[in-house]
């Protein structure tokens, strides 16, 4: 059994009021990263609700939200009748991301990084392997997206269902679940993204002209175009942030080279 003396420790004597939109994301991140510090260790309990809400300045509400999230990556396990304990470090480690990701956009733009990456291959793949089935699930995954922009929602969650979708015409479960995982870091850098897009309509038509390209492609079942078409909506998605003054501008000139060394040579085109 901890004693009180850890347990104030724990609580830290002087800490920092969190003062952002997702409040529980950063509770639990500020968390996270004291387990993985060693400020708080195997065996500690974790100050009560009370005492988080208290300390933080956030309702009670945010601190179970930010404990349902560490108990999620099996930083924290419950006892009952004694409360929240750090939990022993697990044999094989969760996959996360620094908790830096979720401060700023220019950090969530690394995560977008990422995402190219894997999403031209992981469209390429549901090119060669999508069922009618799964082309209908996407057809009916862009039309939501279109009705969420035309009753002037975000789309966000529409948007994330999309390249969901994708995943899952793979007929591969773990890029389901890889993606899901990313989706925590991009949700918000998507919101910024499609408040950008928003403003000028240019910018929105391009999105419906990318996301449809990326259908198409997959429909028609050719990989080469459903990966060109899926990286190059990633790398016009960040050149719309530039453009909208929401990213440095350096960042667009490494993401035209990008797009430049996606692209095939016009005396090669690209074989199907």
């Amino acid at each position: 059994m901890i004693s009180p003396s850890a347990v104030r420790n724990a609580a830290s004597p002087q800490p920092q009021p969190l003062v952002v939109d997702r409040l529980s994301d950063r509770l639990a991140a500020l968390l996270g990263a004291q387990i993985d510090s060693g400020a708080l260790r195997a065996g500690d309990r974790l100050p009560t609700e009370q005492q988080l809400a208290t300390a933080h300045g956030v309702s009670r509400t945010v601190v179970r939200e930010a404990v349902h999230q560490l108990k999620s990556r099996a930083l924290v396990q419950s006892r009952q009748g004694s409360g929240v304990f750090v939990a022993p470090p697990p044999v094989n480690q969760a996959l996360a991301f620094d908790p830096a990701v979720l401060t700023s956009v220019q950090a969530v733009v690394h995560v977008v990084e990422v995402r190219r990456v894997l999403e031209g291959e992981i469209a390429a793949l549901a090119a060669e392997r999508a069922t009618r089935g799964q082309i209908a699930a996407l057809r009916r995954a862009l039309a939501a997206i279109d009705t969420a922009v035309a009753e002037g929602r975000d789309g966000v969650a529409e948007d994330l269902a999309f390249h969901r979708v994708i995943g899952e015409s793979t007929g591969n479960p773990q890029f389901r679940l890889l993606l899901g995982f990313l989706e925590q870091y991009l949700r918000e850098g998507m919101r910024i993204t499609r408040g950008n897009e928003a403003r000028r309509a240019d910018f929105m038509t391009a999105v419906q002209s990318e996301h449809r390209a990326i259908f198409e492609a997959i429909a028609a079942h050719d990989p080469v175009a459903a990966r060109l078409h899926a990286n190059d909506h990633l790398i016009r998605g960040e050149q719309r942030l530039v453009e909208g003054g929401i990213i440095d501008g350096r960042r667009r000139q490494a993401a035209a080279r990008v797009a430049r060394s996606a692209r095939p040579a016009p005396d090669r085109p690209a074989k199907h």
